[in-house]
């Protein structure tokens, strides 16, 4: 490799220098160049499945999961199926989800129980839900939009229109103020940060630690969670280059930085106050 590669360097840099400096030199420059491109692999690897919209269906009829799978992955959805309540319950406190379909007779809850709960809690009350049932009746429908379903399809229904609903759905709730954060809002779809309606100029990996935190606010990341996130098993940095990113976040937010708290000797949290 080296007797085809130094001639070109000797011609390059039409240097007397030996062959061995040149060898070294050689040495030293492609390995120079594989660090560094593999830090800027690293730094501009993004899981794209992670921008794709999450959405959570709970239904026990495995032939409506099948299809709901399909449907949603075709539609460029990112679907999470649960065949009961406490299985999705579960998944809530530990990953986010942009929304819920949600069928009314399930084997262990009442779909309006779970409607109702969600919508009173604080945590998950801005998750949007379409309820999905075999219940057509006027009554039902009133109820379980009363109870906070932002929309309500029967079965059989046509894929086509379940799709455009959800997409409804989330540009609908994605322009609503959101009631809990005036000051900083993030929206995922075009990796943009805004800070009381100014557009805010973050680098990928600062967007990403900044919607880690946001989406389970109050949680504490430790720097290697955070490394995890961002990276998973890819990672080759050490966990103190989140500190460097951290604070060049919260320098670019201004007013909202203080939102991102320290957790001495554990990592960091964000919390809307």
């Amino acid at each position: 490799m080296f007797d085809t590669i130094l001639p070109l360097f000797l011609y390059l840099f039409g240097s007397q220098q030996s062959d061995e400096n040149y060898k070294s030199l050689i040495v030293n420059f492609f390995v120079e160049i594989m660090l560094n491109m593999s830090i800027i692999i690293m730094y501009l690897k993004i899981n794209w499945s992670d921008m794709k919209p999450v959405i959570a269906v709970v239904d026990d009829e495995p032939d409506i999961l099948e299809l709901l799978s399909i449907t949603l992955t075709k539609a460029n959805f990112k679907p999470e199926l649960f065949s009961n309540a406490n299985d999705l319950l579960e998944f809530l406190t530990k990953e986010h989800c942009d929304l819920i379909i949600l069928d009314i007779n399930l084997i262990d809850m009442d779909g309006y129980e779970i409607c109702k709960f969600l919508k009173r809690d604080d945590v998950y009350s801005t998750i949007p839900i379409i309820m999905l049932s075999a219940r057509g009746e006027e009554i039902d429908k009133v109820l379980g939009l009363e109870l906070g379903a932002d929309d309500y399809i029967t079965k059989p229904f046509s894929p086509r229109e379940l799709t455009a609903r959800i997409r409804s759905v989330l540009r609908r709730v994605k322009h609503e103020p959101d009631k809990h954060n005036r000051l900083i809002s993030i929206d995922e779809d075009a990796c943009e940060i805004y800070v009381n309606g100014k557009l805010v100029e973050l680098t990928a990996t600062e967007f990403k630690i900044l919607t880690i935190l946001a989406k389970r606010e109050g949680v504490v990341f430790s720097r290697e969670m955070i490394l995890d996130e961002l990276w998973g098993n890819q990672k080759a940095v050490v966990d103190r280059t989140i500190d460097v990113h951290i604070r060049h976040l919260r320098e670019k937010l201004g007013e909202a930085g203080n939102m991102i708290k320290n957790v001495r000797g554990i990592g960091y949290k964000f919390v809307n106050r």
